[in-house]
């Protein structure tokens, strides 16, 4: 079923728990991430890249993903993920997403509660608005690149401006830089949990930790103690599904070109990963 993004959110909250939501380029890797939902019982989030809504096929997707929400047996929630053309928000939303990543946080501090406040005038007070406070390193798109993704934090979030940017925005989630980063880890992630708590008692609105591929899943079951209510995973998803076609692709090639067979395999290998990230931050 079709839920408000930060319903689901606070509900898991309440029972300790947060939310795992996933890019979901296609509707293979969306159709595994709801099936491991319902297997799970629990809601999911499904992650739509801003590259992706700023396509006709996208906003198709964002469609398809809408038809599948309705029909699921557990609470599911569409969100345009990283946005920041207003364009492409009310495109979005107009093809079905719910909640909007208004993201300003490569602005300056005052463009980027500008950027939150501009994208909550154009999409009405229905839509569910998350903004992000602090940068992160890396491409969510991207595993890794020319820059290295995911080797050095871009700046942690001040906590010291959380109660205004949130006052100010009237964001209803808050995704924040403690250390994670886009793509993938170079070494060992090393969160800065005393960040995190000192932004948690400065706001009442759950937070959102972005970059999860590669975390730890020890320091991962911390996060719904700091109030962070939604995780956000690509990385993993997208490289496990990739290594997946990539041994099964010879093999179907020879069996007649058994796409049908092949897709199998892709299911499972998004199916399997979702189902291990809900089954890790679920209390």
């Amino acid at each position: 079923m079709r839920t408000r993004l930060d319903h689901l959110v606070t509900t898991a909250l309440q029972q300790g728990s947060a939310v795992p939501a996933f890019t979901c380029y296609d509707f293979t890797t969306a159709l595994a991430v709801v099936g491991a939902a319902e297997d799970a019982g629990r809601g999911v989030i499904l992650l739509v890249a801003p590259k992706t809504a700023a396509t006709p096929n996208g906003l198709r997707l964002i469609a398809a993903l809408r038809g599948l929400a309705d029909a699921a047996c557990v609470p599911v929630a569409i969100q345009l993920d990283h946005a920041s053309d207003p364009d492409v928000m009310a495109d979005a939303v107009a093809a079905g997403a719910d909640s909007v990543l208004a993201d300003g946080s490569s602005l300056p501090y005052e463009d980027n509660i500008a950027l939150v406040v501009a994208a909550r005038a154009l999409l009405g007070a229905d839509v569910v608005l998350e903004a992000e406070l602090g940068g992160l390193a890396g491409d969510e798109d991207r595993a890794f690149g020319a820059d290295s993704a995911g080797v050095a934090v871009a700046g942690l979030t001040d906590s010291a401006q959380v109660e205004d940017f949130v006052a100010r925005t009237g964001a209803q989630l808050l995704a924040v830089a403690v250390g994670n980063v886009h793509g993938k880890y170079k070494r060992e992630p090393q969160l800065r949990w005393d960040v995190l708590q000192d932004i948690a008692v400065r706001t009442h609105i759950p937070l959102v930790l972005h970059g999860a591929s590669g975390i730890p899943a020890g320091e991962l079951v911390k996060a719904a103690a700091m109030n962070v209510g939604k995780v956000n995973f690509n990385t993993e998803l997208r490289t496990g599904v990739l290594s997946t076609l990539q041994e099964q692709l010879p093999g179907h090639r020879a069996d007649g070109e058994n796409l049908q067979g092949l897709l199998g395999h892709w299911n499972s290998s998004a199916r399997e990963f979702a189902g291990s990230a809900l089954g890790m931050l679920t209390r």
